[in-house]
């Protein structure tokens, strides 16, 4: 009996490349996305092995049309991968853009994984991937060296939280989690957006995928692929459990006023 994936964002980029490396490792995936005509093809490329789900992960109904494809499927595999970027100023983002970026990179990922997680756990085995990026661990950079995607960077650094928890979570159940964060890669998305990254060098989304895959053999959560070395993911881990391992109840020596 073939494993099943779902695999959210699959018409390009990350999740296209999810996508052809499941199929072609012998899943049959479920390939969600807004762009039907590029489904259509996924599914061409792969007779019998795709199912096809139009759905716009930004909007309620979306949402809950691919939740509930989660929560009835025995999924092996979930990739939530879908993505949009509106990189502006918050004062300049409109509340549409704002709405539909907490939609997509939070509530989605979020809603997703609470459909799926009670089947994998009962089976004892599956596995959560949410395509985050390191722009979430880019929130100290100053406005000089990064400009600001306040709302974006603030999505991926949710997901980075939440799949650290949810794998402690899950811990002994069978179920892996893992979120990935890689830098800038080689799809459309900033083409989307109107930004020319051509002269930049960038990670192909295949070697992005493998190292998603190897990650998952490695067990790793947080997956870098183009950090070499992992110690300095470590260090940032360390730090954030000795600040949070070092709070009390009596109020900081700084904050007081004699």
């Amino acid at each position: 009996m073939s494993k099943l994936a779902l695999v959210t964002g699959a018409t390009s980029g990350i999740g296209a490349a999810f996508a052809h490396r499941l199929l072609r490792d012998g899943y049959d995936v479920i390939a969600v996305g807004r762009r039907k005509e590029r489904l259509e093809e996924l599914a061409e490329a792969y007779p019998g092995a795709v199912r096809t789900v139009v759905a716009d992960l930004s909007t309620e109904s979306g949402i809950d049309t691919v939740s509930g494809l989660a929560a009835a499927e025995s999924l092996d595999v979930l990739v939530n991968n879908a993505g949009v970027a509106h990189y502006m100023p918050l004062a300049d983002l409109p509340a549409a853009k704002a709405k539909e970026l907490v939609n997509v990179k939070v509530l989605a990922p979020t809603l997703l994984s609470r459909a799926a997680v009670p089947s994998m756990v009962e089976r004892g085995r599956g596995t959560i991937i949410n395509v985050s990026g390191m722009i979430a661990f880019s929130g100290p950079a100053p406005h000089s060296q990064m400009p600001r995607r306040v709302v974006y960077g603030g999505g991926l650094a949710y997901l980075v939280t939440m799949s650290q928890t949810l794998s402690a979570e899950l811990e002994g159940t069978g179920v892996q989690v893992q979120v990935l964060c890689p830098g800038v890669v080689a799809t459309e998305f900033h083409q989307r957006q109107g930004i020319d990254m051509s002269a930049v060098p960038r990670m192909s989304a295949d070697d992005v995928v493998t190292a998603s895959l190897r990650g998952l053999e490695l067990g790793e959560t947080v997956v870098a692929p183009g950090v070499e070395d992992a110690g300095l993911l470590q260090a940032v881990f360390d730090a954030e459990l000795a600040a949070f391992h070092a709070q009390s109840p009596q109020l900081a020596g700084r904050y007081r006023v004699d």
